[in-house]
């Protein structure tokens, strides 16, 4: 919705980048909270580039107003988004943990960039909160199998409402059982497996159905 350059669109990203705090150790507070929370971050190192780029490749960038992630940790997607997302997009983090949030605060100050503490089940009154609608992409990487029960699927349930007509959830896992929440809700659910990633990753990509043509 509307032309951008790529050079405005890296720049945004670099001064997101260069702002990070040097105070703390990004790898060392993930693992600080892994140990903490292992049940809700899933993994005990973040998401490889290899699995990042192959995560967002399917995403149509220029079309993009609202980009939202579970999740996010210390920001492991966060700076290649940036990079990608247009002048006035916005992309929207939500996590439970209160210590990402403000570490994602402090790290990102790039004005597109918006931290909620609150849960993923709680996305269409988030965005609500802060002027939106709809989200054109939804990415987690939030271990649906180690979920508390109902939580789960009450994510899966809100992240279909959340999302535009043709938008898509982006999920990253070490486990296939997100498919059984996601499958009776999206039209089309596309899957591949990254193998250069620790431990290896299954990518799936669930889109919502288009709008019906009028008539």
């Amino acid at each position: 919705m509307g032309d951008f350059s790529a050079e405005q669109a890296l720049d945004n990203g670099a001064k997101a980048r260069s702002s990070a705090s040097t105070a703390v150790n990004p790898f060392a507070l993930f693992f600080r909270e892994f140990l903490r929370h292992p049940v809700m971050i899933g993994s005990i190192i973040p998401s490889s580039k290899r699995t990042i780029e192959a995560m967002l490749s399917p995403v149509d960038w220029a079309n993009t107003k609202l980009f939202v992630e579970y999740g996010p940790g210390v920001g492991t997607f966060c700076g290649t988004i940036l990079e990608r997302l247009a002048p006035d997009a916005t992309l929207l983090v939500i996590d439970t943990n209160p210590v990402f949030v403000d570490f994602l605060r402090r790290k990102y100050a790039d004005t597109r960039f918006v931290a909620a503490h609150g849960s993923a089940a709680d996305v269409n009154e988030i965005i609500a909160a802060h002027g939106f609608d709809k989200a054109d992409y939804v990415l987690s990487g939030l271990p649906f199998s180690t979920l508390p029960h109902g939580v789960g699927p009450a994510i899966a349930e809100a992240t279909h409402r959340v999302l535009r007509p043709g938008g898509a959830f982006l999920i990253y896992q070490y486990s296939a059982y997100v498919l059984r929440l996601v499958e009776p809700l999206f039209a089309r659910i596309d899957r591949d497996l990254e193998w250069w990633n620790i431990p290896p990753c299954g990518l799936f990509w669930a889109y919502k159905a288009d709008e019906p043509p009028e008539g």
